[in-house]
């Protein structure tokens, strides 16, 4: 007694592609995932008050960019208390004072002027860092860097971009003055933005 050969039904075995069929699903996907990729892009430029850098890290962080708070002049009328240390700091507190105020009440000079001391290693973009920690929305000093109270450094670029400013330099001039006299020995400095004077 001969055996049959096993039937195959037509729901076991799906017909086979027709040649080429999956290959040409391919271009499609990546055209796809391009598109996507630039439109991200494209939005995070474009978006106001943010740059690329900015919003990359945040992304990376899984954290939204704060706002960006408008660089002009501003004063606030009361502070926090300031960080002073228990040890004598290396400038008088009058000092330390003065140049805190004008860090707060001046952003728009000292975001633009860099620090010579190193602190570009904990984050800091330029010379304001070293004594503001954080603003409010509308502007207002909500925590001080204690970092600026213990560097004379930041506490000496400081002063002099407050009493050049005193004096009705530019922030162009003050920058370049400030360069000048403290860049020559610095090994580095904060990645600090040129300012957008006219």
């Amino acid at each position: 007694m001969s055996k049959k050969p096993p039937s195959h039904s037509s729901s076991s075995h799906p017909p086979a592609p027709p040649p080429g069929s999956e290959r040409s699903k391919a271009p499609i996907i990546i055209s796809a995932v391009v598109v996507l990729a630039v439109a991200v892009g494209a939005f995070a430029l474009l978006r106001p008050g943010s740059s690329a850098t900015e919003t990359s890290v945040a992304a990376a962080a899984g954290e939204t960019a704060p706002p960006e708070i408008a660089l002009k002049p501003h004063s606030q009328a009361s502070f926090p208390p300031l960080p002073w240390p228990e040890y004598t700091p290396p400038r008088s507190r009058a000092v330390i004072s003065d140049v805190y105020k004008f860090a707060a009440d001046h952003p728009e000079v000292l975001s633009y002027v860099p620090c010579f001391c190193g602190c570009e290693r904990g984050g800091h973009k330029g010379n304001e860092d070293c004594f503001v920690k954080q603003r409010d929305a509308k502007g207002d000093v909500v925590a001080w860097e204690d970092h600026g109270m213990e560097c004379a450094i930041c506490i000496d670029v400081g002063h002099e971009a407050m009493r050049l400013h005193a004096s009705g330099a530019s922030v162009k001039e003050i920058r370049a003055a400030v360069e000048k006299k403290f860049g020559v020995n610095a090994v580095a400095h904060t990645p600090t933005p040129m300012p957008h004077e006219h």
